[in-house]
């Protein structure tokens, strides 16, 4: 199929699939025209990107899986020695996330106590824009 199609299927864009494809997560034939072209198990591959980038994984992370996308993506990773690298690259993730959950709290907890008035809410005082 052609990127265009691949997009469509995927529910993705054409440049994040060029993109994707610069970062080495995705391949492409071409044609005789030079087209981009997608064998069915790129469709696979991209849902497996979006899934794991919506999870909260970077590009790079995404990149210590590239081996896995092809087939579907267990709910749940189960741990083994023969996988403890991957575990690290979550262990990592989920540290950097709770870094910046507690980085942004703290941010939020400060502008509150500045404008009491937002601790339920955007909505303000009456007449406040």
């Amino acid at each position: 199929m052609l990127i265009g199609e691949l997009a469509s299927v995927t529910g993705t864009t054409t440049r994040t699939l060029r993109y994707y494809e610069e970062e080495g997560l995705l391949e492409c034939g071409r044609t005789a025209a030079g087209y981009r072209v997608y064998g069915p198990e790129a469709v696979v591959r991209v849902r497996n990107v979006r899934d794991l980038l919506v999870s909260g994984f970077t590009v790079e992370n995404v990149k210590s899986f590239v081996r896995y996308l092809d087939s579907d993506l267990p709910e749940v990773f189960a741990y083994a020695e023969s996988c403890a690298g991957h575990y690290e690259v979550g262990a990592r993730r989920v540290a950097e996330l709770r870094e910046r959950i507690e980085a942004l709290t703290r941010m939020r907890d400060t502008l509150v106590r500045r404008m009491p008035w937002l601790a339920d809410g955007p909505a303000g005082p009456a007449g406040a824009v």
